[in-house]
């Protein structure tokens, strides 16, 4: 072996070996979104609630395609030389029409956009007004917790259709009269289980070595206890939409929700009573529209439950590896 090789053979660096690639931590919302996507039930309501988003976000523009407004009656084209209202598939009428020649095909886009509007912005309002209520009755207790509690009780035993008879005969149907009135009665739900869940955080070792450190009541309500409860908020909120649009077609339904001629499913449920199965399509669609969406936010808030609680963490592995590499 000749020199140079020899000192070739000492200089060679030796190949790196590859790096051991260290355990990376995952964030709470990382984990519940990996154990989401592995549930079809979770991914097939997410996209049922997408596609009726998208079809209240496009309500104008079908109207535009179809040429139909919400509140346009055409007795003359929207109903046959008896009066009845046109079938499905009915020329320029792709779901037929009412008993007014209406296309129920755009008023059932614009009845999703009350809903959602409704779910959302009531369940929103009723979550804020029952987080801060059930964070002050269980933190502070004694007479206030007394005061809160009994009015938690009281709201959810009062019997909400009657409030909403004497609300409206006084200041007549509105959306945001819906809005309210929904919100109110549903607070108490989320407020209960949130005083029940800060009567056990208040006793927490995290909260005395607050208190220890000079921390203020609010502080130690809204920046350490609230964090813990995100969980059961964030659940209790997924199921009260469903509730809500439920709440506001029932309302609709009795003439004590959203003000005619505006289009809600609920009011074209009761424009629908006593057609009859000579017209079922009048009653039928807007039926299937309120049960999709109703149903797909409560199977989408069973799933996030389950993501949510550490304990289900065995199902969701199993589900890994059920999967295809």
């Amino acid at each position: 072996m000749s020199l140079s090789t020899v000192d070739a053979a000492a200089t060679a660096v030796p190949p790196e070996e590859p790096a051991v690639k260290g355990i990376e931590g995952r964030t709470p919302l990382q984990l519940v979104v990996q154990r989401l996507r592995t549930d079809r039930v979770a991914i097939i309501s997410v996209v049922v609630i997408v596609l009726i988003i998208a079809l209240a976000i496009g309500a104008p523009l079908i109207a535009a395609i179809t040429g139909h407004g919400p509140t346009d009656t055409n007795v003359d084209n929207g109903t046959d030389a008896n009066g009845q209202p046109l079938p499905p598939g009915s020329a320029g009428y792709l779901l037929g029409t009412d008993n007014l020649g209406r296309d129920i095909l755009v008023r059932i886009a614009y009845g999703a956009r009350v809903s959602l509007i409704v779910g959302v912005v009531a369940t929103a309002i009723a979550t804020i007004v029952g987080v801060v209520v059930g964070l002050f009755a269980g933190y502070y207790g004694g007479w206030l917790d007394s005061i809160l509690a009994r009015i938690m009780d009281v709201v959810l035993s009062f019997p909400y259709v009657l409030f909403a008879i004497v609300l409206v005969s006084v200041f007549g149907s509105s959306l945001p009269l819906t809005i309210l009135v929904i919100a109110f009665f549903s607070f108490a739900a989320i407020g209960r289980i949130v005083r029940g869940q800060a009567l056990s955080q208040r006793e927490k070792e995290y909260v005395e070595a607050a208190h220890s450190l000079g921390a203020g009541n609010m502080r130690i309500m809204f920046v350490d206890i609230l964090p813990n409860l995100v969980a059961p908020v964030i659940v209790l909120a997924t199921l009260l939409i469903p509730t809500a649009i439920i709440f506001e077609a029932t309302l609709s339904f009795l003439g004590l929700g959203i003000a005619l001629p505006t289009p809600s499913w609920g009011n074209m449920l009761s424009d629908a009573e006593g057609v009859g199965f000579q017209a079922w399509w009048f009653y039928i669609f807007p039926m299937i529209f309120l049960l999709l969406t109703t149903l797909a936010f409560n199977l989408l808030g069973d799933a996030v439950r389950d993501a949510l609680d550490p304990r289900t963490e065995r199902i969701f592995a199993a589900r890994r590896k059920k999967k295809p590499a």
